[in-house]
């Protein structure tokens, strides 16, 4: 039995936690239930883009790890960016966060899980 929730159930808490603060959370690709993989892709006011995603990190601990750098605020090239890497996994979650300290409440939400 594995240690870890299903991805359903972290990212449902994750959208829960960021609109109940006064946050915009959405889901822009639903994976698999139980253990797709969740990419997050946090900004402010649609700005200042961050894409990160659940793994093991240089500790060894479950985390949050940066997977791409943005140049600049162009959404096109973060909807790029998540549309190559769904396209290679299928089962893989994409969830926007809009809120101020993002990485935070994913790092809360979905590396506590």
């Amino acid at each position: 039995m594995s240690d870890w929730l299903p991805s359903t159930v972290l990212v449902n808490a994750l959208l829960r936690r960021v609109n109940d603060a006064g946050g915009m959370a959405m889901v822009l690709a639903k994976g698999d239930l139980q253990a797709g993989a969740i990419l997050v892709i946090t900004c402010q006011k649609g700005n200042d883009f961050k894409i990160l995603e659940r793994g093991i990190g240089p500790t060894g601990a479950v985390g949050l790890v940066a997977v791409a750098a943005v140049a600049g605020d162009d959404p096109a090239q973060v909807t790029a960016y998540w549309h190559r890497r769904r396209d290679r996994d299928p089962d893989l979650w994409v969830i926007e966060l809009d809120i101020p300290e993002a990485e935070r409440f994913a790092a809360e939400t979905i590396a506590a899980g």
